[in-house]
């Protein structure tokens, strides 16, 4: 099939949207949508260029370190997030054998400054429970949107079984700002915050 400029245009935004979850990848039109709005988190970033390459390459080359590590794989569900070279793991192992087999996986990826381990010990959990933590992101960032004196664009969310990590480059303010919009979405169970601060000593 010739690559044609709307094919082109479609490619572009694919690559663009691939982080924000295969729900906007219903058409193109949703695509340029989305990814519009990842242009605008893009742009306002106070991550270089450099290092936003460097935290999607980081959590490919996680991700597949615990894929081919079958027995690791088949027995847990373990989400990988890179921000600013700190990575946050998330999820469920069968055992602590298992959560420490990939904490030592994730660890030998370059580049990676520092491992958060929230992964739980308990088996891999059901696609109503992510689907329900899939929700509980949306809400959560709607919320933060809404929330005066703060770019939400620059917030990551991440949540597991009700528990909201949020990620970022903020001030103490500003963190604690989108701390406090994040505690008060119904079926948030705890907020744990995994910042960097612009402004600490």
């Amino acid at each position: 099939m010739p690559i044609t400029p709307v094919t082109r245009t479609c490619v572009a935004a694919v690559m663009l949207t691939a982080t924000l979850g295969a729900a906007m990848l219903s058409g193109c039109a949703a695509v340029v949508v989305g990814g519009a709005a990842t242009g605008a988190a893009v742009a306002n970033d106070r991550r270089t260029t450099g290092s936003v390459i460097e935290d999607q390459a980081i959590e490919l080359k996680a991700r597949k370190a615990i894929s081919d590590a079958k027995d690791v794989d088949s027995q847990t569900h373990i989400n990988v997030t890179s921000y600013n070279q700190i990575v946050l793991l998330s999820g469920e192992a069968n055992s602590e054998e298992l959560r420490r087999q990939a904490v030592d996986l994730v660890s030998g990826v370059e580049k990676i400054r520092h491992v958060h381990n929230e992964i739980q010990i308990a088996a891999p959990s059901s696609f109503m429970a992510r689907s329900n933590d899939t929700v509980l992101t949306t809400k959560v960032k709607t919320k933060l949107f809404a929330t005066k004196n703060l770019d939400a664009t620059r917030v990551k969310v991440v949540t597991e079984a009700g528990n909201v990590y949020l990620m970022g480059l903020l001030s103490q303010e500003e963190a604690q700002r989108a701390a406090e919009a994040a505690s008060q979405v119904s079926g948030v169970l705890k907020v744990i915050k995994l910042f960097e601060y612009t402004d600490s000593n």
